[in-house]
């Protein structure tokens, strides 16, 4: 490569081009490439390594808490968890149509593993993803009170294809987080699609938001055209750690066949959701 040619794709910034282009050349004289074959190949090579780097700045932008892939999940631990269910959502025609996912189940059980992973893969079909857990959100809202900023906050979070928010129910939120949130969800439904997490049963969202009739609110929309995963078990997080499974174990005093400790009473009941026809209700087993 000459240096004429080396200064033009400096300038036109066709790094990806540029860096194959001696062994492309090396190619097309020994494979006999016509231009347009030889073309096409350069233009392909430019183009790979752009969407790599736009895929790497849009993963930066999405905030996740741990960067995770679906190839990295055991599905094996947790029989709970229905690979075909969480597979159909990697594909991101939830997305495409609008639609709203919840993940519900105790903690430690993989529910923000799943969630991150699956925007991880929304990214890669080119949507724009932000991911944040509630506090992140109320802290976010809370600490910016001038009006200007609380307009940029929300365009923040009203503009990503997908808005992943993670831990709902881990503990009470402060005050006004309700009058956000609900203001996220009602400005987002039907518009762009949402994806949370609870380790707490619906019913209960009332007290955490502390604002009985924004909770109502926010599961009356969110709840219209969302899918429910629910996932029961044990911790995935300390799937490999023996010495906790054995602790637990012993401490319930009934471990199940193969070693496998009976999840605790307050984490199997039936948990009551809205349904999306009618406003009928429905029981969805955590």
């Amino acid at each position: 490569m000459n240096q004429g040619l080396r200064d033009a794709i400096r300038q036109l910034h066709l790094s990806g081009l540029g860096h194959g282009l001696d062994v492309r050349l090396s190619e097309a004289t020994g494979n006999h490439l016509s231009h347009e074959q030889f073309l096409e190949l350069v233009l392909q090579d430019e183009l790979a390594v752009r969407c790599s780097r736009q895929v790497e700045r849009r993963v930066k932008a999405a905030m996740f808490r741990e960067p995770r892939s679906l190839d990295e999940f055991d599905f094996a631990f947790n029989p709970s968890i229905k690979r075909k269910q969480v597979s159909d959502l990697a594909t991101c025609q939830f997305v495409r149509k609008k639609a709203d996912v919840l993940f519900l189940g105790p903690p430690g059980v993989g529910k923000s593993f799943l969630v991150q992973a699956i925007g991880n893969q929304a990214i890669k079909c080119g949507f724009v993803v932000l991911y944040r857990s509630i506090f992140d959100l109320a802290r976010d809202f809370l600490h910016e009170e001038m009006e200007t900023q609380q307009d940029k906050m929300l365009t923040r979070y009203l503009k990503p294809d997908l808005l992943i928010i993670d831990d709902m129910g881990m503990k009470q939120l402060p005050r006004r987080s309700g009058e956000c949130l609900l203001e996220i969800i009602m400005r987002r439904h039907e518009n762009r699609s949402t994806m949370m997490t609870s380790n707490r049963p619906l019913e209960d969202w009332a007290k955490l938001i502390g604002d009985v009739p924004a909770a109502t609110a926010i599961l009356d929309r969110f709840l219209q055209h969302a899918q429910i995963v629910t996932i029961t078990g044990r911790s995935y997080r300390l799937k490999d750690h023996p010495r906790v499974e054995h602790t637990a174990a012993k401490s319930k005093g009934r471990p199940s066949a193969g070693g496998e400790v009976v999840s605790p009473p307050e984490d199997t009941g039936p948990v009551k959701a809205l349904s999306s026809e009618g406003g009928r209700r429905e029981q969805v087993g955590r």
